[in-house]
């Protein structure tokens, strides 16, 4: 029988772990989008030698798996003398690697902008950074913000892979308290709603976003 009694008691927790879910998922969103952004601007404006590398390098991210990723940081890069805690080690390898997807799609935004503007640009003498700020990247961001607002959803959902590197999040706590009270159905099923309800009200949010950003 699910015990719903249970599933109150352990809700302080799970709430807790809610917590770091939704700290990682934001500092990783953030880290994704800014460093994504400086590799699209990087393939676009720097000399082929180093946007080559820089290629090369978001390729090799985007193909080995998350978990691999997060391995790696947590558990082995203490081999060197680089120790982070378990929560940093999770928000860097969210951030770079939904940075080599992000990256991407700011490079479609990028390219979707008139070729005129970046004449026009020209014409008028206006510094590169100037360009960038001013012409360029206000039209591309507008343009893929329903992608981004996707990878913010995707991202949240594989916070639970934060477990196997002892990130206290939802279902590290799931776990634990399944394991101490033989109740998993409960702790886990509980997980599951909770985030169906985040991701429902981050959907939501990021169509307004994208409706108010599509009429300007």
């Amino acid at each position: 029988m699910f015990d719903w009694g249970f599933v109150g008691e352990a809700l302080p927790d799970l709430l807790n772990g809610l917590r770091y879910t939704l700290l990682a998922t934001a500092l990783g969103y953030v880290l994704a989008l800014l460093l994504g952004l400086v590799v699209a601007m990087t393939r676009r404006a720097a000399p082929q030698p180093i946007a080559g590398v820089v290629f090369w390098v978001m390729e090799f991210i985007r193909s080995t798996p998350l978990l691999v990723q997060l391995f790696f940081i947590f558990y082995v890069l203490p081999g060197i003398g680089i120790s982070l805690s378990p929560l940093t080690a999770g928000v860097i390898g969210l951030g770079v690697h939904y940075a080599a997807y992000t990256a991407e799609v700011y490079r479609s935004g990028m390219e979707g902008v008139p070729k005129g503007q970046w004449e026009a640009a020209r014409a008028l003498s206006l510094p590169v950074r100037r360009t960038w700020s001013a012409v360029i990247l206000p039209q591309a961001i507008r343009r893929v913000i329903p992608a981004l607002g996707n990878y913010l959803i995707a991202m949240f959902k594989d916070t639970p892979l934060l477990f196997a590197i002892t990130v206290p999040e939802m279902l590290f706590e799931a776990n634990r308290l399944g394991g101490t009270h033989f109740k998993y159905l409960e702790t886990i099923s509980a997980v599951g709603v909770l985030f169906i309800i985040v991701s429902a009200l981050s959907a939501v949010l990021i169509r307004t976003l994208e409706r108010r950003y599509a009429a300007v």
